[in-house]
């Protein structure tokens, strides 16, 4: 029994890993780039709602997913626009990106679904990909959704994109001494516009994943912080995509911790079982921010000398 219950436990906290650190390593992204993107709530609530709305009425997961990334993107252009373009505030920026997306996402809602009171359903929601066979111990925590393998893979893929790669070099130049790589021949404007782009995709991501996949519907809650929970992983992990998915894995498991406890009728106060997550990822990033060295750029907007 100790050991179906850890299997359990370490297959729900992939689950519930896999939209944050979707949205972790977006954030990631861009924010080598010099751009703090708050609108990261915003983008995973209105794309799991567009993905979810295109897959409802297409019958298409995969339309869905396009949708949902597709919709991330573009949140994050406007982003880039706001900030990179126009040179305003990236908290005000990113404030704002949230509140419209979420705003969006909530008043298109009640558009398309007549009575919100009951949360509408996929008809069919992202299989799971069995890699050992059933019968193993350890099946189930190899019987996932694509996207967990996906995020999973995305961690050594992007560490090697931001550190071994001439466009991760460019950007991570551009996130640190824009006027430096400006005058070595680098973009700064397009570096960070396809950096926000790209983020935002992978928010996109995120949300699909929670409306297609980990809740097979759209509710208003349906995100419930996830998108600030990453912007604290990526301090946690001081930007490196390794280190932001230890993050992200110590939040999930708690997460994942706490949904037991509930199930088991644990005899301890609801709302405790509810703030632990939160509780040790607040204890995690006061411990390990003190030595965070955020990109030297970050927060200011880049002007090009005439």
């Amino acid at each position: 029994m100790d050991s179906l219950f850890l299997i359990a436990l370490l297959t729900a906290m992939l689950r519930v890993a896999t939209p944050i650190l979707f949205a972790a390593l977006g954030e990631t992204i861009s924010e080598k780039a010099g751009i703090l993107n708050l609108g990261i709530e915003g983008t995973m609530f209105l794309a799991a709602f567009t993905g979810f709305w295109a897959a409802k009425t297409s019958g298409s997961l995969e339309l869905g997913l396009f949708v949902a990334i597709l919709t991330g993107a573009a949140l994050g252009l406007l982003m880039a626009f706001l900030t990179v373009t126009l040179g305003l505030s990236q908290h005000v920026s990113g404030l704002g990106v949230t509140l419209l997306g979420t705003g969006l996402a909530l008043f298109l809602y009640r558009l398309a679904f007549t009575d919100p009171t009951t949360p509408p359903k996929l008809n069919a929601a992202f299989a799971t990909l069995a890699i050992l066979p059933a019968g193993s111990l350890l099946a189930p925590l190899f019987n996932l959704h694509l996207l967990t393998y996906v995020s999973i893979l995305l961690v050594p893929a992007i560490w090697f994109v931001l550190n071994r790669t001439h466009f991760g070099l460019r950007l991570r130049a551009v996130g640190e001494n824009p006027e430096a790589a400006d005058t070595a021949g680098v973009s700064v404007y397009r570096t960070r516009y396809l950096a926000l782009a790209v983020g935002g995709a992978l928010m996109g991501a995120g949300g699909a994943f929670l409306s297609m996949a980990l809740l097979d519907s759209f509710t208003f809650g349906i995100v419930a912080g996830r998108g600030w929970v990453a912007i604290a992983l990526v301090i946690f992990g001081n930007w490196n995509p390794f280190r932001v998915f230890i993050g992200t894995l110590l939040f999930a498991i708690f997460q994942a911790l706490q949904l037991r406890f509930q199930a088991q009728g644990l005899d301890l106060p609801y709302w405790l079982l509810i703030a632990l997550p939160y509780l040790v990822t607040i204890g995690a990033l006061v411990l390990a921010g003190r030595n965070a060295a955020a990109p030297a750029a970050m927060l200011k907007p880049y002007r090009r000398e005439g």
